[in-house]
């Protein structure tokens, strides 16, 4: 029976990826740079019900489709930002959007990133409602989820909302940006305060328990880093001091008897407790696990699993946790991701990407073990046109082992190669042997693409992500060039055709590859990125409203402020030994579009070869379809001119 599941899956596999026949020619930059037809999918708690947010007919929509694929909902969103979403039950879904906005005067920083939650119900015969639209006191915007529960029979969610303060005219204007807690009655959409802001100079945050009152509360002071967990009736459970404000609450154990929280060691090595909420001594919590991702009952919003790097998810119950196994050895050849499942664990969602694999996603019964496609993100690029994954392993000249992932050109040998070195963003992040369609559409074209997981990345230890810290510029940057030189070792690539391109942090680090270091790329492809370390710390430190613990935790990461300059690629552009392109949305509240264009102004200045190109309403994270085609377009288009592939 174990082997059915797995046979099956594969052969539902084989057949998901040949809608596209491979004529010669890759697919277009769009069949890469659009959002892919199908961006996600979320199951009901029975089962009953798919909600997917996919394109259809050039058309970008929310579906509710029944088991037998009926569409039950088709409701248009078009170019809405949409950053999740999920079942309340059955009958309804919880859509969570984000629209950019500019603040104006007095406000700590210039736009702000608003997220709107929508319930939209199974029916098209019931129209969608805007959480807290109804509430002049509260803007219809959430400030973080804190969980759906049942009181009284009737569903609840929590969210953590603003209050407006009634002025002398009696209309409702700003007071602060410390959210509240509230709680929302799905039924009939009263909205009502369940757990006040802290007081000025604190940042606040709740766990709700199963019977949908507050749990747990913590506090800490954004000055002095002085923090407390309060528990079952109100009381003092816990106290410390985090300078950094690198505490912070998790969520309830398996049976909702204790909470869960993170504080940081001698080491300053990141930790996780378990506390019982009647008081008592906290003790280490999965100490020896390497933690990808937690999993959460609901209902309850107790832990349920967890999801080991190497050992895959693991769940308390073992018949889920048997159930899982199978799952992920049905999938084995993939980079897979159990994206959701039923309350009863009868049936799951799963996404798998990878070698000869653009995106793919199943619906698996497991009390029939079976596995059914019944999507596919990108069905215009054939199996065989999916350039080969793996992992290359290296070190750096320093002797610290790393590695990072290899996507190499379909069909062509892996000698010799032109190069994209492709570091991450965050910095603290990582690449896995999964469908990158920015790295696959320069494979496509003839390009080796490399992805350096440099120290500071998040998929080893905890010790090598905090080896990252103080060395932006520095060793973070040399550990790319090291894995150039590695792969020209081993005759993969050609070190003399490199060009290095990224987003974000690795935006910083491809200007910083032609600026900082020399004689290494033929060109630099900065998306979004940061150009001046200094400006960046100003940025973030204002836009805290000037706390204490987020100065401290940036010059944790950031290392002494008289070494920010040395390592700040504005600040050496008359040093550019290559064309830069620059790549800037102008909606960005992450890294603001003044990065690239006091960039491309020293550039200019310094008489060096640049392009800027302006993604006109586009975000961070380059959310819009038709920018995130223009960015790739420009991008490819100024590699193949400056580094062509034969």
């Amino acid at each position: 029976m174990r082997n059915r599941l797995r046979t099956l899956a594969a052969c539902l596999l084989l057949s998901a990826m040949t809608p596209a026949a491979w004529a010669g020619e890759p697919p277009s930059i769009a069949d890469y740079g659009e959002l892919p037809d199908v961006e996600d999918a979320a199951l009901s708690p029975s089962g009953s019900y798919i909600a997917m947010l996919a394109t259809m007919d050039g058309q970008r929509v929310l579906m509710i489709l029944g088991r037998d694929m009926t569409v039950h909902r088709r409701m248009a969103v078009g170019a809405l930002k949409i950053r999740s979403f999920d079942w309340i039950d059955d009958a309804r879904v919880l859509l969570v959007t984000s629209q950019t906005q500019s603040l104006g005067f007095g406000f700590t920083t210039d736009k702000h990133e608003f997220h709107t939650a929508t319930i939209v119900p199974t029916s098209k015969d019931s129209e969608p409602h805007i959480i807290f639209s109804d509430d002049r006191r509260v803007p219809d915007a959430i400030f973080g989820q804190y969980g759906i529960r049942k009181r009284d029979g009737k569903l609840s969610g929590y969210f953590g909302a603003l209050e407006f303060r009634r002025n002398h005219r009696n209309d409702y204007e700003f007071d602060h940006g410390r959210p509240h807690l509230y709680r929302v009655d799905f039924e009939t959409n009263d909205a009502r305060q369940v757990g006040p802001a802290g007081p000025e100079g604190t940042d606040r945050d709740w766990i709700v328990g199963a019977d949908g009152e507050i749990a747990a509360r913590f506090e800490i002071n954004t000055r002095s880093g002085e923090w407390e967990i309060r528990g079952t009736g109100g009381k003092v459970i816990r106290t410390g001091t985090s300078p950094s404000g690198r505490t912070s609450l998790i969520g309830l154990n398996y049976d909702g008897t204790s909470l869960l929280y993170s504080d940081r060691d001698a080491d300053n090595v990141a930790q996780w407790y378990e506390l019982p909420l009647a008081g008592g001594a906290a003790k280490p919590f999965l100490a020896d696990a390497d933690v990808e991702r937690l999993f959460w009952d609901d209902e309850t919003g107790y832990l349920r699993g967890y999801l080991d790097a190497e050992e895959g998810p693991v769940f308390l119950d073992p018949a889920h946790q048997d159930a899982a196994r199978k799952i992920r050895r049905a999938f084995a050849k993939y980079d897979m991701r159990m994206v959701d499942w039923t309350g009863d664990f009868d049936a799951a969602i799963v996404r798998t990407s990878g070698n000869e694999n653009s995106g793919t996603w199943f619906f698996v019964d497991l009390a029939s073990l079976r596995a059914e496609g019944f999507a596919w993100e990108r069905p215009r690029i054939a199996p065989e046109q999916v350039g080969p994954i793996s992992t290359f392993a290296y070190t750096a000249a320093d002797g610290l082992e790393m590695d990072g992932i290899l996507t190499l050109p379909p069909g062509r040998e892996p000698k010799n190669l032109p190069v994209l070195m492709m570091p991450h963003g965050g910095p603290h992040g990582a690449d896995s042997e999964q469908f990158d369609w920015w790295a696959q559409a320069y494979a496509a074209r003839g390009y080796a693409v490399f992805q350096p997981n440099f120290r500071g990345s998040t998929n080893r230890t905890q010790a090598f992500k905090l080896a990252g810290y103080g060395e932006w510029g520095r060793k973070m940057q040399t550990d790319i060039s090291d894995g150039l030189a590695a792969l020209a070792k081993e005759g993969i690539v050609d070190p003399e055709r490199a060009c290095i391109v990224g987003a974000s942090y690795g935006g910083y680090a491809a200007l910083a590859g032609v600026t900082l270091q020399q004689g290494l790329y033929r060109c630099a492809v900065a998306v979004a990125p940061v150009s001046d370390i200094k400006a960046m710390y100003n940025e973030d430190y204002r836009g805290s409203g000037s706390q204490r613990i987020t100065k401290a935790a940036l010059l944790q990461q950031l290392g002494p402020r008289d070494r920010w300059d040395d390592v700040s690629p504005r600040r050496f552009a008359r040093q550019a030994d290559a064309p830069v392109l620059l790549i800037h949305g102008r909606d960005d509240t992450v890294v603001p579009y003044s990065h690239s264009h006091k960039m491309a102004n020293a550039l200019k200045d310094a008489g060096k070869s640049y392009e800027l190109v302006t993604l006109a309403g586009e975000d961070h994270w380059l959310s819009l379809s038709e920018t995130r085609r223009q960015m790739l377009e420009s991008a490819v288009a100024f590699v193949e001119k400056h580094n062509p592939p034969d």
